[in-house]
């Protein structure tokens, strides 16, 4: 493993390792942590959970929630147990060193209610792989694709259960058809945008396992304000 940083969030409740040079989590594993909305009781699972940042996040915001962070990269996976035994959450959370394709509902004992994921973005062949292992893998498809993580994400879901994902918005149309295929419908869809003058560049999905037509279009985020400050709804998010 790089050598790490140590890193505070949430009012400073929050301390999370990452690796210096390696991947780090941004700004969409907060908005995903936000936006996925568990509730009460729910039982997680978050795919490709990386130093374990989204089920501290949501595990910290509902207490009473239990998350499984399933992530391939050994490394990695070590780094996200360290930081939830550092955050205390080891009753909340655990972390599955697995590969997501390989997973059955046995390995977890019983389905989930909710599924969040922010996955790797980047088809192979578009854009240049990272010669750095760790972030090739996290943001290029090389070990799954969008296919196979909502195929996964179907199969760990109770019925009706509920499933949340951010991904770039220039793969909105590949995601929805994708998870209507695999037998999740869309419910909601927000769009995000760097500030108010630009496109969105990611779109947040909510979708039910089985679940009936009918897609509704929240309001759209904006992270940034002129002055390049996080807007206050960001903010919100970087601190409750």
């Amino acid at each position: 493993m790089n050598s790490l940083t140590h890193d505070r969030f949430l009012s400073g409740n929050i301390l999370l390792d990452q690796p210096k040079s390696g991947y780090r989590f941004s700004i969409d594993a907060v908005l995903l942590s936000h936006l996925a909305c568990p509730q009460a009781g729910d039982r997680i699972m978050d795919l490709g959970t990386g130093c374990g940042v989204i089920p501290i996040m949501l595990a910290y915001r509902q207490p009473d929630v239990k998350v499984i962070g399933v992530e391939i990269q050994t490394a990695l996976s070590d780094l996200a147990g360290k930081n939830v035994a550092v955050n205390r959450m080891q009753r909340q959370i655990r972390i599955l060193n697995k590969d997501m394709t390989q997973l059955s509902v046995t390995d977890i004992g019983g389905p989930v209610d909710l599924v969040v994921s922010n996955p790797p973005y980047r088809r192979l062949g578009s854009g240049r792989i990272s010669a750095d292992r760790q972030k090739a893998v996290a943001r290029h498809e090389l070990r799954v694709n969008l296919a196979s993580l909502l195929s996964t994400a179907y199969r760990m879901l109770d019925k009706s259960g509920r499933f949340a994902i951010i991904y770039p918005s220039l793969r909105t149309v590949d995601l929805v058809t994708t998870m209507r295929s695999v037998g999740i419908e869309p419910k909601s869809m927000t769009m995000i945008h760097s500030n108010t003058a630009g496109p969105a560049r990611l779109v947040f999905v909510s979708g039910v396992k089985s679940g009936g037509t009918g897609l509704e279009i929240s309001p759209p985020i904006y992270l940034y304000n002129e002055d390049g400050a996080y807007t206050e709804s960001v903010q919100r998010m970087l601190s409750d």
